[in-house]
């Protein structure tokens, strides 16, 4: 079990023991079709396999259809055998099981009794639309708020998010595809009580392959788009060691300042690729200018400042980097235009460079690099406070400073290097140039 602290083992085991109680068999005298709970679990387990390991995805439509036509403690029983046989990728391989099982299990079992109270049931079996989209809706919201909840739990025990956080990003992400997954549940579970049987229910997932091949494609394609940037990021890296990592915390800033303005996801996105890819131009400035230990000439300066305009041209042809390439363009630009490359002013300057300019000072700032100790949060947030209206947006720095005073800042990246700081004639002409 080794990679997971004691604390995310002991709570996978309660949420298995719960599982386990949510199984145990109905009241005496109530009837478990158990013809039926073994086809939904065999068409679970046998799905799953092909659509996990083709599509990428999940098949949540066959839960769904259980919890809709079997009574609770039935239904939690669908994704057993599914699970606990699955395909694991990493160690520890029971425990990832166990815990694939049993919050699959208690979701299941969630929605079955509000689908139930509501009753859904027979709405199924009277084929009652469009009265049986209510309770399928509802059951759904559950399905998706439950598994929410208790993957959100796991990452904050195991990987220290926070919990509220955690949850309302899995929550608002998973909850339109379980809304088609719902549908296709809800057909399934109509056909099946149908004339035409368990055979017609199964044709509805015939479209519903389709709709994950779709995914997959946007997904193989997007995991191109992250490979293209870690190979610049990494070339970045290797070429000025004294900033690692500085690009990855640089893009988690950005992305907070976006979200922390409301931004949608896909300006969410561009954010965090402008943060990553912003000093890309360095690629283009001598290796001995970034490595220099001895206070920079007016010269020297002058090459390094032209990294903006590099690493535009290099992100020239990158086309789904969008509105991110004028951040990488604009980032050192000032809102009273003394910055360059071309001395922008106020609203001129485009709103992601304005993101990307206060993230890349807030982390310089509370970095340890070659030339500067890292500075205190509080303390890097209040000279972005003073520098406000004169270098940087006032709107961008209040909305890093209250999410960072709510929630902290969890770097995802921490790689400052044990090296000796220059004497503070060259500290401060290198802190200005190179960040």
């Amino acid at each position: 079990m080794e990679g997971i602290p004691p604390r995310a083992r002991g709570y996978a085991a309660c949420v298995a023991l719960g599982a386990l109680l949510c199984t145990l068999p109905p009241l005496p005298g109530a009837r478990t079709p158990w013809w039926a709970v073994a086809l939904l679990a065999a068409l679970y387990a046998g799905g799953e396999r092909i659509a996990r390991r083709r599509f990428g995805g999940t098949l949540h439509p066959v839960l769904l259809a259980g919890a809709f036509l079997l009574a609770p403690a039935a239904a939690a029983l669908v994704p057993l055998p599914g699970a606990l046989f699955s395909h694991v990728e990493r160690r520890p391989f029971l425990l990832r099981r166990v815990w694939r099982a049993a919050h699959a299990s208690l979701a299941v079992w969630a929605a079955a009794q509000v689908h139930a109270v509501l009753g859904g049931r027979e709405a199924v079996a009277g084929s009652d639309l469009p009265y049986a989209l209510v309770p399928a809706g509802a059951a759904v919201l559950v399905f998706c708020a439950a598994l929410a909840l208790l993957d959100g739990g796991m990452l904050a025990l195991a990987e220290g998010l926070p919990l509220r956080r955690a949850c309302r990003g899995l929550f608002l992400r998973s909850l339109a595809p379980l809304a088609v997954h719902g549908l296709g549940g809800l057909m399934m579970a109509v056909l099946w009580l149908s004339p035409y049987g368990p055979v017609a229910a199964l044709l509805v997932l015939f479209p519903m392959a389709v709709s994950w091949w779709v995914f997959a494609q946007y997904h193989r394609e997007r995991a191109a788009h992250q490979a293209t940037i870690r190979a610049l990021v990494q070339a970045v890296d290797i070429k000025d060691g004294y900033t690692r990592g500085h690009s990855e915390r640089v893009g988690q800033a950005s992305v907070l300042i976006g979200r922390e303005l409301g931004m949608d996801e896909g300006r969410i996105d561009m954010l965090r690729f402008a943060g990553i890819l912003h000093d890309v131009g360095k690629l283009g400035v001598p290796t001995r200018l970034l490595r220099k230990d001895g206070p920079l000439t007016p010269q020297e300066r002058r090459v390094i400042e032209l990294h903006p305009e590099y690493g535009h041209e290099i992100t020239r042809g990158i086309s789904f980097l969008g509105e991110a390439r004028s951040a990488i363009l604009h980032h050192h630009e000032r809102i009273d235009g003394k910055g360059y490359p071309y001395g922008l002013v106020g609203s001129q300057i485009p709103e992601p460079a304005r993101v990307v300019a206060v993230a890349d000072a807030f982390d310089a700032m509370t970095s340890t690099r070659s030339y500067s100790r890292a500075r205190p949060v509080h303390v890097a947030l209040e000279e972005l406070r003073r520098c406000a209206g004169a270098q940087f947006d006032p709107r961008m720095v209040a909305a890093l400073t209250h999410v960072i005073a709510r929630d902290g800042w969890h770097p995802v990246v921490t790689a400052e290097e044990d090296r000796p700081a220059l004497p503070a004639q060259a500290s401060d002409d290198r802190s200005e140039a190179r960040r």
